[in-house]
């Protein structure tokens, strides 16, 4: 019983930080989140937000078919 509580928390564990990063990601591709200007402004922030919404898909589909 316990060992399967733990995998369902490690499961919503994975899950929120994934739809974190998702939301996080896109916030910046939609420039609702940026970065300062000596940071590169909206330009890296959208560049950043792709690079967290494709690795996040990466992994999230390498996670599944892991298991």
């Amino acid at each position: 019983m316990a060992k399967q509580s733990g995998k369902f928390l490690n499961f919503v564990a994975w899950l929120t930080g994934v739809l974190v990063s998702l939301s996080v990601g896109f916030a910046m591709i939609d420039k609702i989140l940026s970065l300062p200007t000596w940071l590169g402004g909206n330009v890296m922030a959208m560049l950043v937000g792709w690079i967290v919404v494709i690795t996040t898909l990466i992994s999230a589909v390498m996670a599944i078919l892991r298991e």
